[in-house]
């Protein structure tokens, strides 16, 4: 490793570290060696905008920048740091310690490559080099990626996330649960559609890593006239196997759309897509009562806490008060109990008898990873497979998947 100033003296530097004080990175520089040699040196955030700027930052190839909680009263500068390399064709790999995931968020957003949590899993930094090195596919043409079929008739499965709090996991369980059915598919157009209905605050495009487009609130104004292509070319594809509506780009007042607005959206789905999962907003709207008579499967997600508990015997009297089927919800716990944790297994039951409720779905506390996962715009099976919490979730995508082809067989 070279100290302050990278030096040409032997071979070209390909590679920086860009850190407040890269000591505290030990296992980065460990790594950085093993895959560069002496091919990489030290820059500090200071330094880096002045080196991009000379002859000897030529060669650079990527920069690895390491930052831990003390740094995000610097983001101004690490994003401009990002923006100057970038606009050289340097690529950028975050390295974050204890970062907070609105501060993560913002740096990606700025143009960084890749992600890696610090301490660094074994063999990741070579993984990440490695991916940078492979020259990126040609991009598929624009109307390939969400053109639908007109002449195409399904009746799809409607699967609901519904949060009874913040922070329960209901978009966690929506973008996952629809990517692990979408793998479950063999068909060779997508067959599983996600909608992100929470108009104001959605982040089911930040979970995938997609845009917010205008044609979304386009195809939302014009429901009335709405046709296959409309409604297709408002859906973005994610990896050519899952189709999404995102949230619109600006926020919008939940009651923008009426009842049959809502109809004609989620009929549209299901006639093209075997499943459309649909991830809702926590407050109840109009058109709440529309999404749950429509659904076959609505999970209400909640957490062993007062909150959860509260909201959802409000949501039952809600619910029973106008005649609705409060049958239909099924309630998903998340960071529940391990199995050996009889104290809180025992809390669970004792939750459930004095709501009045069964708990038909319990998923296990996923840890870091999982918010990690979601800042980088990636699901769980192709961030962390291995995580608990995507195992459990791709039980579910294989139960509800094998029901559905039972239908679809006892049908013909």
């Amino acid at each position: 490793m070279s100290s302050d100033q990278p030096q040409a003296e032997t071979s070209a530097i390909v590679a920086c570290t860009v850190s407040r004080d890269v000591q505290n990175f030990d296992l980065l520089i460990e790594d950085m060696e093993t895959a560069l040699g002496e091919s990489w040196g030290d820059l500090g955030f200071n330094e880096a905008l002045a080196f991009f700027g000379q002859s000897e930052a030529e060669a650079l190839e990527f920069i690895a920048m390491a930052l831990d909680a003390d740094d995000e009263e610097n983001l101004g500068l690490m994003g401009e740091i990002i923006t100057q390399a970038k606009s050289r064709g340097i690529k950028v790999i975050l390295i974050a310690e204890e970062v907070s995931p609105a501060s993560l968020h913002t740096l990606l957003r700025q143009g960084a490559d890749e992600f890696i949590p610090y301490p660094l899993p074994e063999q990741e930094l070579q993984a990440a080099i490695t991916r940078l090195s492979t020259p990126e596919p040609e991009p598929a043409p624009a109307e390939a990626t969400h053109q639908l079929q007109a002449d195409n008739r399904r009746e799809g499965a409607v699967i609901v996330c519904h949060g009874l709090a913040g922070g329960t996991g209901s978009t966690t369980l929506a973008v996952n649960l629809a990517w692990e059915l979408a793998e479950l598919s063999s068909a060779k157009t997508p067959s599983v559609c996600l909608l992100d209905l929470d108009l104001q605050q959605g982040s089911v495009s930040t979970y995938l890593d997609l845009p917010r487009r205008e044609a979304v609130m386009e195809m939302l104004g014009e429901t009335e006239s709405m046709d296959a292509d409309l409604f297709g070319q408002a859906l973005l594809s994610f990896q050519d196997k899952l189709q999404v509506l995102t949230a619109p780009s600006d926020m919008i007042p939940l009651d923008f759309l009426t009842v049959e607005d809502i109809e004609r959206v989620v009929e549209m789905a299901r006639s093209h897509f075997d499943f459309v999962i649909i991830d809702m907003p926590h407050t109840l709207v109009q058109w709440s009562e529309t999404v749950l008579q429509m659904a076959h499967v609505y999970f209400s997600t909640i957490e062993l806490d007062m909150r959860s508990a509260q909201n959802a015997l409000r949501l039952k009297r809600a619910l029973q008060s106008e005649g609705l089927p409060f049958e239909k919800l099924r309630f998903a716990l998340n960071r529940a109990p391990k199995f050996t944790d009889l104290s809180g297994k025992s809390r669970v039951k004792r939750m459930a008898e004095s709501l009045g409720i069964s708990i038909d779905l319990q998923l296990p506390d996923g840890g870091k990873p999982i918010t990690q996962s979601c800042d980088h715009g990636q699901p769980l099976a192709v961030s962390n497979p291995k995580n608990p919490l995507r195992k459990e979730i791709a039980k579910l995508a294989r139960s509800l998947h094998d029901l559905g082809a039972g239908e679809t067989e006892a049908a013909a």
